[in-house]
């Protein structure tokens, strides 16, 4: 089996499709088929279903696939490795972040690695909250998310605490505390959240939550959504209030405001996680960088 046959296969296997695969790999048709073929003889399978309108993957095609992105995945750390010898480091890093509640933290990493290494590409996967980060660097999907502490316990699973901030409240501008410098908790007992759903592992919502449970109540959740701007938005459109951390104050859209919560902080603590079995050099040359930029804070 050779790395031409196995590039083929992965191409017709992604594709679907011989002629949209022959112009990926920048090959006429005939060829492409050609070496299909002669991988199935090799193999003595078929690989692929064939017809005059489709192309489909047969069971021994979908249980190769996997072997074979795991070859180049392979090839591409080897390369990697054998150029970080020489002190270059070059490759991509796959970074999830959840997108406004990240706005403080993300950019001055992405400068300086971009700044430091500029053979290294950042793939950067916006919406990611913390449950779906944490699932996606164990299935290998991303290489590095921005989550929020405390996360469950695994062996796979490394952190560290980059920043903390304290909840505050954001309230649509006609709210009767809008205008005060800070507001206790438990006088918002009565009023509408807008949180973001429980399901999607959010450890901001797990915090908001905890606090308002402290403060004495349980929020009447009016509206659930994933995406931590729009939340602000459905403020800003009075459709309820809802707890965020004082990061986003500098981001509130019009017709809504930041107000700090009253008495002890709750804080929202901000940190990056990743698979400590992740052998990728690159990984650990953003991690360093991300060492220098984000310390632990004290």
């Amino acid at each position: 089996m050779e790395i031409r046959q196995l590039e083929a296969f992965v191409a017709v296997a992604e594709e679907l499709h011989f002629g949209r695969a022959a112009a990926r790999l920048h090959l006429a048709q005939s060829p492409l088929s050609q070496t299909i073929r002669k991988l199935e003889r090799d193999l003595g399978v078929t690989l692929f279903d064939r017809s005059t309108r489709s192309v489909a993957l047969t069971p021994a095609g979908a249980a190769l696939l996997p072997h074979a992105h795991r070859v180049f995945e392979e090839l591409e750390l080897g390369r990697q490795a054998t150029r970080a010898v020489s002190g270059e480091v070059y490759g991509t890093v796959t970074i999830g972040f959840s997108g406004a509640l990240n706005h403080r933290t993300l950019p001055p990493l992405t400068r300086a690695v971009r700044r430091r290494y500029p053979q290294v590409t950042l793939d950067l996967v916006a919406g990611v909250l913390t449950g779906d980060g944490v699932v996606q660097i164990e299935r290998g999907a991303l290489d590095l998310a921005f989550v929020a502490l405390p996360l469950d316990p695994s062996p796979r699973l490394r952190s560290r605490l980059i920043a903390r901030e304290p909840l505050g409240v954001a309230l649509p501008t006609d709210h009767p505390r809008a205008g005060d410098e800070s507001v206790d908790l438990g006088e918002l007992a009565d009023d509408d959240f807008i949180t973001i759903p429980a399901a999607s592992g959010s450890g901001l919502r797990e915090t908001a939550m905890r606090a308002c449970i402290v403060a004495g109540f349980r929020p009447r959740v009016v509206q659930e959504i994933t995406d931590p701007f729009m939340i602000l938005t459905l403020v800003a459109a009075g459709v309820g209030v809802s707890l965020v951390s004082d990061g986003v104050a500098q981001i509130m859209p019009s017709g809504s405001v930041f107000v700090p919560l009253a008495g002890p902080p709750t804080y929202l603590d901000h940190a990056i996680a990743w698979a400590a079995d992740n052998p990728s050099p690159v990984l650990r040359a953003v991690l360093a960088v991300a060492d220098e930029v984000m310390p632990t804070p004290s």
